[in-house]
């Protein structure tokens, strides 16, 4: 909103965004001002302000929320983030930086304490805290990996009576890419045509994945001439192949599977249907296409 006053010897004040602003001086005085100086509103500390000063590669925001995933709660996330950031602090100032309550701030910290994450040092009777090595990130990972790992033993054991010759089932959503893409990771290649590289880019870990198994999976994709230079094309490790057509349904085959994408704004599904004579003559289709594609 714009203050003024009547008297001439009173100045114009704009309350609002400094964009905002400008583009109103922009109609209000259009020539008449030689030079603007704007103060850059740097407010570190203050989550509240508008403007993000955190001038790194990865915000915030990003880091709580791989926090949360990796089994902290969201306020634990920001426990842990602000003693990753301070260092040694009391319980007070944690719960004052990040506007928590002091007892609910113990209580979190004495929970970060127990997953290992956290750990304290006791001067002048007062305790101190700060985060442990990050690398224990992986400690309950490796728990449960330890159980799962047990389960899938024992539940390998029970015999599946009158196996069907073929089985259908659809993925759905980023929980079920990367199932899907742990199914690709048990085969030695991988070979998918009509391929627009979308998801690769749906999943943070797939640049780890795919540096990890770059030896161990052979990966072939036929897509659009015009995502040559796309991201996913671009990766050195992958052979890829050219036609003059697009596709949003790519199809893929590895092992005895072959697999439809469909994509939509809501959430990604992937259908698989696991049968070896249908994934030997897709893959058959697959070379066909790859002959007569340009590199």
């Amino acid at each position: 909103k714009a203050i003024n006053n009547e008297d001439p010897k009173y100045n114009l004040m704009i309350e609002g965004d400094n964009y905002h602003s400008l583009a109103v001086l922009n109609f209000t005085h259009n020539k008449a001002i030689d030079i603007i100086y704007i103060d850059p509103p740097y407010n570190t500390d203050t989550d509240t302000f508008i403007y993000n000063d955190i001038l790194v590669n990865v915000t915030m925001v990003d880091i709580l929320e791989r926090l949360k995933e990796a089994g902290l709660t969201g306020n634990e996330a920001k426990v842990y983030y602000e003693l990753l950031k301070r260092g040694e602090l009391s319980a007070n100032q944690v719960a004052k930086n990040i506007s928590l309550d002091r007892t609910l701030t113990y209580t979190l910290l004495n929970n970060l304490i127990e997953k290992g994450q956290v750990g304290y040092i006791i001067k002048e009777k007062k305790k101190f805290f700060s985060i442990t090595k990050p690398e224990n990130l992986l400690n309950t990972l490796k728990k449960k990996e330890v159980i799962i790992t047990d389960l899938i033993e024992e539940l390998n054991k029970i015999s599946i009576l009158n196996e069907p010759l073929h089985d259908i089932r659809v993925y759905e959503g980023k929980e079920g890419l990367r199932s899907f893409v742990n199914l690709i990771l048990k085969e030695k290649e991988f070979c998918a045509f009509g391929s627009t590289g979308w998801a690769y880019s749906q999943l943070y870990e797939m640049p780890r994945i795919v540096k990890t198994h770059k030896n161990k999976i052979k990966i072939r994709l036929i897509g659009s001439k015009k995502l040559k230079n796309s991201e996913t094309f671009a990766i050195k490790s992958f052979e890829c192949r050219y036609i003059n057509a697009e596709s949003k349904s790519p199809t893929s085959i590895f092992g005895d599977y072959v697999s439809i994408h469909l994509t939509t704004k809501e959430k990604p599904y992937i259908i698989l249907i696991k049968n070896k004579d249908i994934a030997e003559t897709y893959r058959n289709y697959f070379e066909f296409m790859w002959k007569a594609a340009s590199k």
